[in-house]
């Protein structure tokens, strides 16, 4: 839990009274912070295998897990600052075309009366081309989002019991705190309408800013490795801000219309 105030506490120099101040801007991490997040990709890979089953393909998620580690090492040092979503697409993508690859040259070495490793070279190259263009972009989308909905599903079921009662009580104490998430996954409370979403005003990803994560591991591989990952606070409090800014702005039009 990452939390920005303003004035919470106010202490009087003589005495050691304190009083409660405004609560400005509230930030949590989500992932191991608001639910476990174990059984939550565990039930977002299951979709992921029931999905890829109903295309024909029989991949499983550690076959993604190594094809996004392969991409990042072949992308070199721009790899490490790629997103979760550019890698996660480009590795179910890449595991299709292996695996239509590994089809079409069982189907060739058949047709032949001959072994996969006897093929041609012109032959193998030709069935890796037709495999890569086989693959339909369409598909690789719709099984990622069939994950990614499922993570989002499960955290609501897995969400910790005293978690949406504690946010009612923020609420209810703090009636003008901006509650944002901070997180570097692909976890969004705004997307979790049955639960978080009342709750939350905006959500700060890792993903949201490319040149922010370049910078980051660029600094990391220098000599003094002083790498700088305050860029994602600063933009979640300038976001609470702009929040802020305009809940004040509307407040101020309605109680103008509501002024006799």
């Amino acid at each position: 839990l990452a939390s920005t105030a303003t004035d919470v506490l106010q202490t009087s120099p003589t005495t050691s009274e304190t009083k409660q101040g405004t609560l400005g801007l509230l930030t949590f991490d989500l992932d191991d912070t608001l639910y476990p997040i174990d059984p939550v990709l565990n039930d977002a890979n299951n979709v992921f295998v029931q999905k890829m089953a109903e295309y024909g393909y029989s991949i499983n998620p550690q076959d993604i897990v190594e094809a996004g580690k392969r991409i990042r090492e072949s992308a070199g040092k721009n790899g490490v600052a790629m997103s979760h979503t550019e890698v996660r697409l480009e590795a179910i993508r890449s595991e299709m075309e292996r695996n239509m690859l590994e089809k079409k040259l069982a189907e060739c070495a058949e047709d032949w009366a001959t072994e996969v490793k006897d093929l041609t070279a012109p032959l193998k190259a030709s069935a890796k081309k037709w495999a890569k263009s086989a693959v339909s972009e369409t598909v690789v989308e719709s099984i990622y989002s069939a994950w990614e909905r499922e993570r989002h599903h499960s955290a609501e079921r897995h969400l910790y019991p005293e978690i949406i009662t504690a946010l009612q009580t923020i609420r209810e104490e703090h009636p003008d705190v901006v509650i944002g998430a901070v997180t570097d996954g692909k976890a969004n409370p705004m997307l979790m309408v049955f639960s978080l979403a009342p709750y939350f005003d905006f959500c700060m990803s890792w993903e949201d800013d490319a040149a922010g994560r370049t910078e980051f591991y660029k600094e990391l591989g220098n000599v003094d490795g002083n790498a700088d990952l305050q860029w994602i606070y600063k933009a979640a409090i300038e976001k609470g801000k702009e929040i802020a800014d305009a809940k004040k702005e509307l407040k101020k039009n309605i109680d103008m219309d509501d002024a006799p």
